[in-house]
């Protein structure tokens, strides 16, 4: 069930940069447009379709009434074949556009959450012949309600809306890439370039970047396996939008999100991680110290040469910062929550596209503790554990833990050089068939910059 916006994409906004009309507004105040909405949202729906209709001649796009009568059955629901690729990440991308095109249109998260639903759902209905599948739904959904809230305010963030010239072209190009639909209404708006004094598009939060470019490597460990793979090329991207210790009820006011990408890889994106919280608010705080809870959403896409997994899941966590008075700073993170649904590996299935994973919901534990002296030397432990039942795939259940260490050297204020190790680990039990134990241990090098 995948198919590419990307693709068609330069003819949506080809189509609207020529009825875009200018707004001469001093400070733009966002207007809830309903139709403008649900069109651009039809939009993303007709597009895809086309490609695969009209371009790709593709059976399964040739939609009748009858089709569509047969796929509103709730009978007619089932899970589908499509590779890890497709379901975990190419779903999410397109749930984010569904998303966006409210959230870009005046509505606020709760209210743009829903088309994330609406749009997965008529796609599912009415965008194909193929039988829907719930774990489409799912993910299209919540991880586009993740991926779409993180990009709208990263786009609105990069642009400046004091900048001019080049400099302001450029910024706009930026946004328009990370949302294209935030960028599309920000040229039919007329706001594409003009100058307004309320300096950034996004000014109510700070975002902090770090830009790693280095080495990094893989191997696979198990009873009947001890692979070293290759050292690759790859290129990391951390974000930190607001802060996380600022009590706030407004859905992702904070959020951090990691990006990494390998040379030689299985896939050339291989790790997309979005943590936004929901909601913040006090536990204790004194002069020394404050610690809050949080509940948070997250969206996970791992997939390397040695070892995948995907899932959307939300956490409570007790936010602790131990040291507000001093130059040393110790923060950590505790949580708990549950994986509406995970995808994970399974060495025994393999059919229809490359469906080589089971599906399941779960719950996990999380652990974080940073350490910043004098902001020169950082180092970080991450902990994750998640056990999960499959509803879909081989009769199994799963434990996975993923466990990080890094340490970060700042040879100026913002260059860095930095160093991790870690690794995943698979436990799993199967009904009639051996289980299996796996550890994929990897290690990274690289040179940094903090913007």
């Amino acid at each position: 069930m995948g198919y590419s916006l990307l693709r068609i994409l330069p003819f949506v906004l080809f189509s609207f940069s020529a009825t875009a009309q200018a707004t001469a507004d001093s400070a733009y105040v966002p207007k809830k447009r309903f139709l403008r909405a649900s069109g651009e949202l039809l939009i993303t729906e007709l597009l895809p379709w086309s490609w695969n209709h009209f371009v790709r001649k593709a059976e399964f796009s040739k939609i009748t009434l009858q089709s569509i009568g047969h796929n509103l059955k709730p009978s007619s629901w089932e899970w589908d074949d499509n590779n890890f690729k497709t379901n975990q990440f190419a779903h999410p991308y397109h749930g984010n556009l569904y998303y966006s095109s409210f959230r870009s249109n005046g509505y606020n998260f709760w209210q743009s959450a829903p088309a994330a639903f609406a749009g997965s759902f008529l796609w599912e209905v009415a965008g194909e012949t193929h039988n829907p599948a719930p774990n489409d739904l799912i993910n299209t959904a919540l991880g586009g309600i993740s991926l779409g809230e993180m990009t709208y305010r990263l786009s609105n963030k990069i642009v400046n809306t004091r900048a001019r010239g080049a400099k302001r072209q450029f910024q706009e190009v930026m946004g328009l890439l990370v949302n294209p639909l935030n960028g599309l209404n920000r040229i039919i708006n007329g706001q594409w370039g003009r100058v307004y004094g309320y300096g950034y598009a996004d000014s109510s939060s700070t975002l902090t970047t770090w830009l790693n470019i280095g080495i990094r490597h893989f191997d696979i460990r198990s009873l009947k396996e001890n692979t070293r793979g290759n050292n690759e090329l790859y290129f990391r991207l951390r974000l930190q939008y607001g802060d996380r210790f600022k009590p706030s009820n407004t859905p992702f006011q904070h959020f951090s999100a990691t990006v990494e990408a390998g040379a030689n890889d299985s896939t050339y994106m291989n790790n997309v991680q979005v943590t936004g919280a929901l909601k913040t608010w006090p536990l204790r705080e004194d002069s020394s110290q404050t610690h809050l809870y949080s509940v948070t959403m997250n969206y996970d896409f791992i997939k390397n040469n040695a070892f995948e997994y995907g899932g959307q899941s939300f956490t409570l966590k007790v936010l602790s910062n131990w040291t507000k008075r001093s130059r040393t700073k110790v923060y950590t993170e505790i949580g708990s929550g549950i994986v509406v649904l995970g995808a994970v590996p399974d060495k025994y299935l393999y059919y229809g596209e490359g469906r080589n994973y089971d599906y399941g919901p779960g719950i996990h534990v999380t652990a974080q503790t940073i350490v910043n002296f004098r902001d020169r030397l950082e180092a970080e432990l991450n902990y994750k554990g998640s056990r999960f039942a499959t509803v879909n795939g081989s009769k199994s259940s799963y434990i996975l833990n993923t466990l990080s260490a890094d340490v970060r050297a700042y040879v100026t204020k913002n260059l860095l050089l930095a160093a991790g190790v870690g690794q995943f680990t698979l436990n799993g039990f199967y009904k009639g068939k051996s289980n299996i134990s796996e550890v994929y241990p990897f290690a990274r090098l690289s040179v940094g910059c903090r913007f």
